[in-house]
């Protein structure tokens, strides 16, 4: 896990403005054994509207913390003033090139999300389900055949996410492990590994478009490299920027989203039960999930000075509009820090807002769904293996690990 040290502070931001506020060190957002990350990031709304974190970090680089929903919808809606080109992944290679269309402004974002849209289209999902739904099934009869405990994220979680994912590029599960570790080196590994992992995912989503060229099939992959936008060919950097966002968006999210769902169910018996009772509540119930547990910070750059709510924000800053601070904001939701699974009504923004609005969503809801729907069909009452502890961690994408779920009798006595 990357250590996030304090960056200089520029001149421009006022004294009383600056707060010691991280998504990835501040208490309960380093790894914690049996931690709420989303909860202990709340703990931004007891403070100012708006400030700036030193140590809120990206890229050497401190960030404005936006702490109200309706301040995050005005930014990530605004991407005239606030850009979302800021080359996450590019960056740890020294690049500069855009992640498409996540990294896109318009009017390109607006020309390459419509030739996406179709591929994650909710028809489109539709038809994947029986295929999402049969993978989750296997793997589950798989853990419950073997044993009355499992390690979820290892055993669950990822094989079943990541598996989509590999369907939808047309790959076989063969190198499902060495994918999980080149995400889990990307997005949580240090300042060595972290550039390895990219150079990594870039040879290979370059590779597979070459293959691709000269021999295309019915996959994501052969209908970018045969795609057209303003009566052209995609460039290879334009395939490259592309199938690099799809490859870290379908290994990471979607897992960890599972993780955390389980996670609070293994710990609340009565919400479990409620689950078992009606499986038709999932759907509903899996949207509150999303409401208290979402996993990713976006951050926008501003393209010029703007004084937003107070704050002199210059250009080249950075502004962090954290979907876990938004979820909790007390103006937006009623008793924020209460979990309620038949919570109707649910602006939450899990999946972000705005033009730049999750390409995938569509898919993610059908995976935690389906996953949750077969996990409870087919696992009996489940609870924390005694002596053990899931570690939760912030971060760019924040997410759970050694989550060990027991459902022998010996353990529930």
């Amino acid at each position: 896990m990357e250590t996030m040290a304090a960056c200089p502070i520029p001149a421009h931001v006022p004294p009383d403005m600056i707060g010691n506020f991280s998504l990835f060190s501040s208490p309960g957002l380093e790894p914690t054994p049996n931690g709420d990350p989303q909860a202990a990031s709340a703990v931004v709304h007891d403070g100012p509207r708006i400030f700036y974190s030193p140590v809120n970090t990206r890229d050497g680089k401190g960030t404005w913390v936006i702490t109200r929903a309706q301040d995050q919808r005005r930014v990530l809606q605004d991407p005239e003033t606030f850009s979302s080109h800021r080359s996450i992944f590019a960056s740890a290679l020294g690049e500069s090139w855009p992640m498409i269309p996540l990294e896109l402004d318009p009017p390109d974002h607006g020309k390459f999300r419509s030739l996406l849209n179709p591929l994650l289209s909710p028809k489109r999902v539709m038809a994947l389900e029986t295929a999402v739904r049969e993978r989750a099934s296997v793997l589950i009869d798989r853990i419950a055949a073997s044993g009355t405990s499992c390690d979820v994220m290892t055993d669950f979680a990822f094989p079943f996410a990541v598996n989509i994912f590999l369907r939808f590029l047309g790959l076989s599960d063969d190198r499902l492990d060495e994918f999980v570790g080149w995400a889990n080196d990307l997005l949580h590994g240090d300042n060595v590994k972290r550039p390895a992992a990219a150079r990594t995912i870039v040879a290979f989503i370059d590779e597979l478009s070459a293959d691709r060229r000269r021999q295309p099939v019915d996959d994501f992959m052969s209908f970018l490299v045969q795609s057209r936008i303003d009566d052209r060919p995609l460039t290879d950097m334009e395939i490259r920027g592309t199938g690099v966002l799809l490859f870290i968006a379908g290994l990471d999210t979607v897992a960890a989203a599972i993780g955390f769902d389980l996670n609070y169910l293994a710990r609340h018996q009565a919400d479990q039960q409620w689950l078992r009772d009606d499986p038709k509540r999932i759907v509903l119930a899996a949207e509150e999930l999303l409401r208290a547990y979402p996993t990713v910070q976006m951050i926008r750059v501003a393209t010029k000075d703007v004084d937003f709510e107070g704050a002199p924000i210059r250009k080249g800053d950075y502004v962090s509009c954290a979907t876990m601070i938004a979820n909790r904001d007390p103006l937006e939701f009623a008793d924020p820090a209460r979990i309620d699974l038949a919570r109707e009504d649910n602006r939450h923004t899990a999946f972000a807002y705005g033009p730049h609005r999750c390409l995938g969503s569509h898919l993610a809801r059908r995976e935690i769904v389906v996953g949750l729907e077969e996990w409870l069909k087919r696992i009996p009452t489940f609870r924390i293996k005694a002596g053990t502890a899931p570690v939760t961690y912030g971060g760019h994408v924040f997410g759970i690990e050694n989550l060990i779920l027991d459902w022998s009798q010996e353990d529930a006595a």
